[in-house]
């Protein structure tokens, strides 16, 4: 197996690292956590690094004008964290780590922005590796290419290309897992299925509840494509602000984080929450009031973790095959039902039975990479 080493960096690349700042935040229980500045090129980032027991940390990059820096450092602890407990799960042989450029995707986002949060990815050496995630595009992540090898999912001939399919098709069969548990099967037909958030994962979710005879309700804060989108599949439209409120058998969250909390929870009217968003529960205890509710919860960092299998696929040793993604991706269904009766056995949330099985497998190093992540993309 042949390792391949980065080369020294030019003269150019010199004079970049040396405009772009690195400044250690002390994290308990976090073994990086860095802010990433370039006043030249108008950056400000964090770069989280939670856990690299089984293998380097892999997670997104996201692009969001925070309020405030403490809302970004929140934001990424919270998802760094998430990644660590996706990727033990999942077996993927990665730790967890993620990355949020403080920025307007719309407005602000420049390629030498871009460019210069890759030299700070490059500067980590791979201990970091990052890909898409909210407001960061596969033409994104060919910008950042061009300053670090250590990027995956982008639109290179050797890389795994947009997750969002992946990401879908894993929510997709938790969606199923949760009316198997609630039901006794899996079948869709009939059921009514409310979808918040119709972006680049929560759109081909619809399709797939379309094709499997779901009722269907969505909502966008793009009421354009929520209207859209409604009248290709016959499904009916909510307000943004209205439809966590929708009496439903399944609530599908597909947009941002902490979507199940104090406020919302006396206010939902579904039998189960299953979605792609990530840290859906504000506070790990709202796992715990959900089951009080009984409501049936798919843990968010099992259901969506069909990205990260597809990503990850891209760094094995032979190169990038979609089969092995997309086989991983369809067994969630089993990895949750597994969840749902641990936490039934133990009187658990299923949300405490996921952290407990992620903890578990950190703890015995069960899936810990062994052998180094391989680059395709950069051997040419």
């Amino acid at each position: 197996m042949t390792q391949l080493l980065a080369p020294p960096p030019t003269q150019k690349e010199r004079q970049k690292q040396a405009s772009v700042q690195i400044e250690k935040i002390p994290v308990k229980g976090y073994e990086q956590v860095l802010k990433v500045t370039d006043k030249k090129a108008g950056l400000t980032a964090i770069i989280a690094i939670h856990d690299t027991t089984l293998g380097p940390a892999l997670g997104g990059i996201r692009i969001y004008p925070y309020a405030s820096f403490q809302d970004a450092l929140e934001d990424v602890l919270r998802l760094s964290r998430g990644m660590t407990y996706k990727a033990a799960v999942n077996e993927v042989g990665f730790g967890g780590g993620k990355s949020v450029i403080i920025a307007d995707p719309k407005t602000e986002k420049t390629p030498e922005l871009l460019l210069s949060f890759g030299t700070a990815v490059e500067m980590l050496q791979g201990a970091y590796i990052c890909a898409e995630d909210v407001g960061f595009t596969l033409d994104d992540a060919r910008t950042v290419l061009q300053a670090t090898r250590y990027v995956v999912g982008t639109p290179h001939a050797k890389s795994s290309g947009d997750p969002a399919p992946f990401t879908a098709w894993g929510t997709f069969r938790g969606i199923q897992s949760a009316a198997k548990k609630l039901f006794g099967s899996d079948a869709l037909e009939g059921k009514v299925v409310a979808v918040q958030g119709l972006g680049s994962v929560g759109a081909h979710v619809v399709d797939h509840l379309f094709w499997a005879g779901a009722e269907l309700i969505i909502s966008d804060i793009d009421t354009a494509k929520a209207e859209q989108l409604a009248a290709r599949y016959h499904a009916r439209t909510l307000p943004a602000d209205q439809i966590l409120k929708a009496e439903c058998d399944i609530l599908v969250p597909c947009a941002l984080g902490g979507i199940i909390n104090d406020q919302t929870i006396p206010q939902f009217r579904c039998k189960a929450i299953a979605g792609c968003a990530n840290n859906q529960l504000l506070r790990d205890a709202h796992g715990n009031a959900l089951r009080d509710r009984g409501i049936l919860y798919a843990p968010d960092f099992v259901i969506n973790a069909g990205g990260l299998l597809n990503v990850a696929a891209e760094l094995e040793e032979n190169g990038y095959n979609p089969k092995l993604p997309r086989y991983k991706a369809h067994h969630i269904y089993d990895t949750l039902l597994a969840i749902y009766e641990i936490a039934e056995k133990n009187r658990e949330s299923t949300h405490a039975a996921a952290l407990a099985l992620a903890e578990y497998r950190i703890k015995y190093a069960i899936g810990k990479r062994v052998f180094p992540p391989i680059f395709h993309h950069s051997a040419e």
